[in-house]
């Protein structure tokens, strides 16, 4: 699988997916015009260890919300994220049963090493 959930008004994720320079054959979902849906969640969850792992807490939601004085359960999280796109940590990216997930510089450098090697 090559798919690729991200947010099309997010320069940080155009940004990543400018410098990954993907090969063809690759699937883009913008999360806020087609939502994510549990059988796509489960699938991620399948490749990581948990759903907190998903999930943004940079989100506005989050703070928003209350949710950090909150102990909320690897359910929760699923929930969460479900429910509105902006608890999914950004982008994430599916790549020969790998998952990448987030903007950090590791995560990225470690995409592009999986997805450009020979």
């Amino acid at each position: 699988m090559k798919k690729i959930y991200y947010l099309s008004t997010c320069d940080t994720c155009k940004r990543i997916i400018n410098e990954l320079d993907l090969p063809s054959g690759f699937t883009f979902q913008d999360i806020k015009t087609e939502a994510i849906t549990e059988a796509q969640l489960i699938e991620m969850r399948a490749l990581t260890d948990s759903y907190e792992s998903l999930f943004s807490k940079r989100a506005r939601l989050y703070k928003e919300l209350g949710l950090k004085e909150k102990s909320l359960s690897d359910d929760d999280y699923k929930s969460y994220i479900l429910e509105h796109y902006t608890f999914l940590k950004r982008p994430v990216i599916l790549f020969n049963n790998q998952i990448f997930i987030g903007n950090s510089k590791k995560v990225v450098t470690a995409a592009k090493s999986a997805i450009h090697e020979k």
